[in-house]
């Protein structure tokens, strides 16, 4: 079994563990644009044992002993320090890390998830996954690469058809001026590489992922923004408007 499978399989075993012990477990990151991008996969190039999950607030007293049971030993400073937001789990037979974020996505942005673990059997919703890489501020190839992935793959409209869900990606930009300025710096930066750059995509490739950058950038600009939205966009880049995300010592 190559190391992309081995690792979709312990993913789906955690998950499936993980439901019978009355915890939602969700994958992010990598294997979960994996996950949804068995139609047309090459944009997917991994060597990352790293499996990234979000877990409910409710759940995250949970994970201790539902990774011991499972094989992993947890990183104690770091989860003594961090677990309330964050908890990492090794199997260091299997050379598996699993990396864990608790309540709500939050990197560069937040991206709230409460109630909207069980939208997906495997995986945080589209919608949350696309934005999950489109809200790196210093997006690089391997992120971009993840959401041409995503658009190439999966259609925008409503999330019960299985799309990636257009009106919530509106809506949440459409609170966080922060949000919504890093999407759309990352979606011209994408354009550009689709545009610009030969990456193997047929003129019909080019012009769907491209057609489905614009419907993006179109559905957020078109919805009403909130007053505190108007607010910080009056203050512009003048200010920082993302948090700085430390890198996490990996031992």
């Amino acid at each position: 079994m190559d190391k992309v499978a081995d690792l979709v399989s312990e993913m789906k075993r955690l998950i499936s563990a993980a439901e019978a012990n009355q915890i939602h477990l969700r994958a992010f990151g990598g294997l979960a644009i994996y996950v949804h991008s068995q139609n047309n996969p090459r944009f997917f190039y991994r060597e990352s044992p790293d499996v990234d999950f979000v877990v409910s607030e409710r759940d995250r007293h949970k994970l201790e002993s539902f990774f011991h049971k499972m094989g992993y030993s947890p990183n104690k400073q770091f989860n003594l320090l961090n677990g309330a937001h964050r908890q990492i789990y090794h199997d260091a037979l299997a050379g598996h890390r699993i990396d864990i974020l608790v309540g709500d996505f939050e990197m560069c942005h937040k991206l709230p998830l409460d109630g909207r673990l069980t939208i997906e059997p495997l995986t945080i919703p589209l919608a949350e996954l696309l934005l999950s890489k489109a809200q790196i501020v210093e997006l690089n190839r391997k992120d971009a690469f993840d959401m041409i992935s995503l658009l190439l793959n999966n259609d925008l409209g409503a999330e019960p058809a299985g799309n990636i869900g257009l009106d919530r990606i509106a809506s949440l930009c459409a609170e966080d001026w922060g949000l919504y300025k890093t999407l759309s710096l990352n979606l011209e930066r994408v354009e550009e590489m689709v545009l610009s750059q030969d990456l193997g995509l047929t003129p019909e490739e080019q012009e769907l992922v491209v057609h489905r950058l614009h419907r993006i950038a179109s559905a957020v600009e078109a919805a009403p923004k909130s007053v505190a939205w108007k607010a910080r966009s009056l203050v512009g880049t003048r200010l920082r408007w993302y948090a700085e995300v430390e890198e996490v010592d990996q031992g």
